[in-house]
């Protein structure tokens, strides 16, 4: 009898450092679970003031395919298929080129140029310009 007890706290000892590692490890990579990918791949959410073809308020859609940044500002009845993108990790600086219509179904260039702002956290945002051949102004959007 006195050696079944032996046996059992064995096991009961040996299953408590099993949970303990196993805890370690889940904790050791949680943080590699929260990585997010490419630092642009998300809806953003803001403003490009003083934009009389298209208004003040913006949303892109951004995606990441291992190669290519794609993505669309103001999807639903305004969609402005983004053209080209990219970011030079370099500073963090974003470009952001889109073909749009405005309500005459003439042609609008716009290029969006800024820098991403507090890259560490998941709330982060790009800060810079926009411009067309209509004029340009502030630009800013926030990752939701």
């Amino acid at each position: 009898m006195a050696s079944a007890n032996v046996d059992y706290r064995m096991l009961t000892r040996r299953s408590t450092l099993l949970g303990a590692i196993a805890l370690t490890i889940l904790a050791a990579l949680s943080p590699a679970a929260a990585q997010e990918g490419h630092p642009l791949k998300g809806s953003w959410l803001g403003r490009w003031e003083s934009n009389e073809a298209h208004g003040a308020d913006i949303l892109l859609v951004l995606d990441w395919d291992g190669a290519n940044i794609t993505g669309m500002i103001n999807p639903g009845t305004d969609n402005i298929p983004i053209t080209k993108a990219s970011l030079d990790p370099d500073g963090w600086v974003v470009t952001i080129e889109a073909d749009a219509k405005d309500r005459s179904g003439a042609t609008v260039h716009y290029v969006i140029e800024g820098r991403i702002e507090n890259l560490e956290l998941p709330n982060r945002s790009v800060v810079g310009t926009w411009k067309s051949q209509r004029g340009g102004g502030a630009f800013e959007i926030g990752r939701q």
